[in-house]
Order: structure tokens, then sequence, then C-alpha cells
């Protein structure tokens, strides 16, 4: 077999694709990864996920990436929950919890667009990796022990690309999930959430760096990002009928954020985005030689960060797999096993967390909100019951459980 024909295809260089693409490369494996954007407008992406949790950032160490984005972040030990009226903390928790269980007891506050410059670069100077930029997937074929991916080349010619496994890491429109015919079962939230980028020093009222606010009427998210300039997230819930160019007007947004902050100040705000929260699932990660990983497989609100970090672990599991594959340590069947392990941690970790996540802050009942605060408290008092908060909030337990399922 060549190293053409043994090859992995992987189409998307978003971060998953990015890092599944590292791990299989530096354990020897070949791989053609496919991306449309250009070297010139790679980068310019709405700004989006990075909030990496611990375990993500175990694997990101495993394939160097760690340490290009250390720098470049800011590492956020402590999560605030908040009730909006007052306003008053309901509860903190320390990533310190996590001191005895991984070697990254904080969050990193990354954005994804600087994760993906770093690994680029790492990408391209691997050689083990074709990097097809400016190259647009179109249709697959496969076969018994192979693939066929055809492709628009740079050139803008018709080309097809051989390999022996094919993987999306499109993202949630994936073609390759279409043309399976795979269903994408969930729902989509009828209203937007308006993110709004602000500089303000947050802290000055006692604002950790990650902190989520419960409110009936508006809940919100606030996070604290590096610099330059340094500057805050927040997020809002929108109206599911608002018109999206009255919701990004700067006078909207300035009444966002007085009102936020209980003030007639105008606020510095650097931007704004809007965008619309899925809660969707594949109904399987894989079909003969061609599998998805991250947003191709599943999508969920944002809230507590798992989007991106289940895509990334989704993409080590997967390489692990691959690498006893062509290690010969195991024949291809432990691909559904991939299947089993991932889709189970999206249905019954990720997309069950997430929508608790947002009912959570979202709640209306007065009883039923008092006595979750009640529960955040007696849970933040008690190092155990933290721990163990930690644990799942963090998605080490996710991680570990997947590794359970046969």
């Amino acid at each position: 077999m060549t190293k053409t024909s043994n090859q992995i295809i992987i189409v998307g260089a978003g971060p998953v694709g990015l890092c599944l693409a590292l791990a299989l490369t530096q354990a020897n494996i070949p791989v053609t990864l496919i991306e449309s954007r250009t070297d010139e407008n790679f980068l310019d992406q709405v700004p989006r996920a990075g909030t990496n949790h611990p375990i993500t950032l175990e694997m990101f160490d495993r394939i160097g990436l760690y340490e290009r984005i250390e720098p470049r972040g800011l590492i956020a030990p402590i999560v605030h929950y908040w009730e909006r009226e007052g306003p008053e903390l309901i509860a903190e928790f320390d990533h310190a919890l996590l001191k005895e269980d991984t070697p990254f007891p904080y969050v990193l506050q990354c954005e994804r667009l600087k994760i993906i410059e770093e690994a680029l670069v790492m990408v391209k100077a691997d050689k083990l990796c074709s990097l097809r930029m400016n190259t647009t997937f179109e249709s697959f074929e496969q076969k018994d022990a192979s693939v066929v991916a055809r492709v628009i080349n740079q050139e803008g010619h018709s080309e097809d690309i051989h390999g022996r496994y094919l993987i999306s890491a499109e993202g949630a429109k994936s073609l390759i999930r279409n043309q399976l015919d795979i269903e994408f079962e969930g729902f989509t939230y009828p209203d937007r959430t308006l993110n709004i980028e602000v500089v303000y020093d947050f802290k000055k009222h006692g604002y950790a760096d990650r902190n989520y606010i419960s409110d009936p009427d508006e809940w919100s998210n606030l996070f604290h990002w590096p610099g330059p300039p340094e500057r805050w997230r927040v997020h809002f819930p929108t109206p599911a009928d608002a018109d999206p160019e009255e919701l990004t007007k700067p006078e909207f947004l300035q009444s966002k954020m007085k009102k936020f902050m209980k003030t007639d100040q105008e606020f510095d705000i650097r931007g704004s985005n809007l965008y619309t929260v899925h809660q969707r699932v594949a109904k399987s990660f894989r079909k003969g030689n061609t599998l998805l990983v991250g947003d191709a497989a599943h999508v969920n609100s944002p809230i507590g960060g798992m989007g991106m970090n289940s895509g990334i672990h989704d993409a080590f599991n997967l390489a692990d797999k691959l690498i006893a594959i062509y290690q010969d340590e195991v024949d291809d069947t432990v691909l559904d096993r991939y299947d089993r392990q991932r889709r189970t941690i999206a249905v019954e970790h990720t997309q069950a967390q997430t929508i608790r996540n947002k009912k959570l802050l979202m709640e209306k009942d007065p009883t039923v909100r008092q006595q979750n605060q009640e529960q955040l408290r007696k849970t933040a008092a008690d190092p155990i019951l933290a721990r163990n908060f930690m644990l799942r909030a963090s998605l080490i337990n996710s991680v570990r459980q997947a590794q359970e399922i046969q």
C-alpha cells in the first residue's frame, strides 16, 4: 500500500481537525488536511469558543500545543455563579480542588482563533501532513478498504484524493454527514444569543474571570479574555422575533451594558455578534471508513464551555484508535467503540449538561430558583461535593466515563 493510499484524509482545519492531524502525524501516520480558507483569510473568522478545560489542556500538552498557547492565554482557576439581581454571589469554585486529578488545575482562557493559528504553524512544519489550503471538499466515495475525496483544488481543478479513512471535522453543516444521510437529531433554540465584547474592569465589582449569572428575565455569562487590550465577553439572550440588525446597533449594545451594570456611563465596546444555539447529535459517528468528529458529530449550547472541548476529546479518542489500527494492535472494529464512547458522552453528558446549564440560568419559578441556589451554596461549601462538581464541569469525568464504555 502506498503512502498516499494509506493516509487519513481530514476535512476541516478547525481546532478539532488540526489536533487530530497532529496526534496522527506524531504517531507516523500520514495525513492530508483539507481547508477551504486561504492563508490570507484563515483567521478572518467570528470570535468563538476559547474556554479550555483541564483535560483538554492535557491533550494540547500531549501534542506540544499547550506551550504555544499558554503565553497567549489567561489562567483562570476560579469560576463564579451569581444571581443578577443585586448582584449576589451564590457560589465560588476553585479548580485547585482538582490538583490530584490533573497537572492543569485551572481553565485557560485562550480564544479559538489563537489556538488554530498556533496549531496551523505546527501542521505546516509537519512533513507527514499535506495541508491543502484554498481547497473545497465536494464529495467522496467509499470502497472496501479505502475512500476517495473529490475536491476543487487551489488551481480551480477537480481532483481525487485517495486515502484509507475520511474524517469530517467540517463543523455543524458537514457535507460528509449529509452525504452519508446521517440524521442530526435534536432541536434548535428559537432565541439567539448576543455576544458583546467590551474593554472594562469587571473585577473591581468582584467578578471572577469566568461568571455564570442567573436571572429569570435575562441571564448572562461574563468571561475575561487576554489582550491586547484585555476585554470581556458578555452574553445575553434575545427575543426570538427580534430584528438582528437592531440587536447589533451601537446604541442597543450600549443599552444592554448600561442595564447590566446599572449605570449611565458609556462602555468601550469592541465588537458583537449573534449566534443561534443548537442541541443536536448525529445518529451515528461512523459509517464504514468515514467518521465524524466535533461539531460535525454534535453541537450544543456554549454554556459551560463544552462545545470545542468535547470536539477535541473526540479527536484524541479517535486518534488513539486509528493509531492502534495502524500499529496492527487491533482491527477497525475498534472504530465502532469510538462511536459508542463519544456518542454516548455527547448524548448523556454534554447535551444533558448544557441543556441543564441553560435551564438553571433562566429558571423563572422563584421556589425552584431558591432551591437551585441553596444547592450550589451547599455544594461549594463541601470540599467533597465541590470536587465532584468540578470533575463534571471540567469534563474530566466525561473523558473517564468514555474510556469505560466497551
